[in-house]
């Protein structure tokens, strides 16, 4: 259960900033077509923190009737309050998904025992699958691996989107964990040691832009054909880098945008589109593996 290449998709946006449905259609598509194998919908690259609840519903309602099966499809439900994160879920659960992500709650920095609380209230409001979300860059609240474990117990807590970009604590997470607990990478950077130590797969900013080469990526490291698995990261690593020289998903969007993807790059405030230098750095790798013509 949801291993390999997961996308952490972008939500298209017109200039004035409404939700381009049809730019989302083309890129579920593509993503179907190049291999990927699942689409995480309106989580932190889909600017789930700007989207309010009826719109972030629509847009996952709308990507799971574009993927028509084929792939599937998880959606971010978390929040930094447990009513709000247990609201989303709940409307969330009806709209076709396959499971959740839900993220460790960001500005209250909560204690430890409080995140067990806030997770297993969430998990206790569906019967679908949820996978935890451990982003400290992000949330400046870190979730341990012992408390990973504790919530591991939940019937419905399945797995861990690790973005620690830390490999010990890979290897300490899998020491406590059940071995059919799901370990997805969520540090595109990282993502191939990762995998090689024993992970099941990412959750990929990078598959925007390169699908193809993440999902195959994974398939070399869940084949155990690690060296192959590191040959092909070595090929994009320079793309790993690049589309985070300016906050996610401010790079990806303008990587799709210039790749003729999007209709617009557009994001919601305070998100702004990149300086000129950053476009113009992201264009020449966009050139350089053929993406786009020169």
């Amino acid at each position: 259960m949801f291993t390999g290449s997961y996308v952490a998709l972008v939500t298209p946006m017109f200039q004035n900033g409404d939700i381009d449905y049809k730019s989302l259609e083309k890129l579920v598509r593509f993503h179907v077509e190049q291999g990927t194998h699942g689409i995480v919908s309106v989580g932190t690259t889909g600017e789930s923190a700007t989207l309010p609840f009826d719109e972030h519903v629509n847009v996952v309602k709308e990507t799971v009737a574009m993927a028509s099966g084929a792939i599937p499809v998880i959606a971010g439900s978390g929040a930094n309050s447990t009513a709000e994160a247990i609201f989303l879920t709940e409307q969330l659960g009806k709209a076709g998904i396959d499971g959740f992500l839900s993220v460790v709650p960001y500005y209250n920095k909560p204690q430890q025992a409080g995140m067990v609380a806030h997770f297993n209230a969430i998990a206790d409001a569906s019967e679908l699958p949820i996978l935890l979300y451990n982003v400290p860059g992000r949330t400046v609240a870190d979730m341990l691996p012992e408390t990973v474990s504790e919530l591991a117990g939940h019937k419905n807590i399945v797995g861990l989107k690790d973005a620690t970009g830390d490999i010990s604590r890979l290897k300490a997470t899998q020491a406590l964990v059940p071995k059919d607990f799901v370990l997805l990478s969520g540090d595109d950077g990282t993502s191939s040691d990762f995998m090689c130590e024993g992970g099941h797969g990412v959750i990929s900013v990078t598959a925007n832009v390169v699908p193809k080469a993440i999902s195959q990526m994974c398939e070399a490291a869940l084949a155990k054909d690690f060296a192959q698995c590191k040959a092909i990261d070595k090929t994009i690593e320079l793309l790993h880098s690049a589309l985070f020289i300016e906050p996610n998903p401010v790079m990806p969007k303008w990587a799709l945008y210039k790749m003729g993807m999007m209709e617009s790059a557009e994001m919601r405030l305070p998100m702004v589109l990149p300086e000129l230098a950053s476009q113009k750095h992201i264009e020449e790798l966009l050139q350089k593996y053929e993406l786009i013509s020169g």
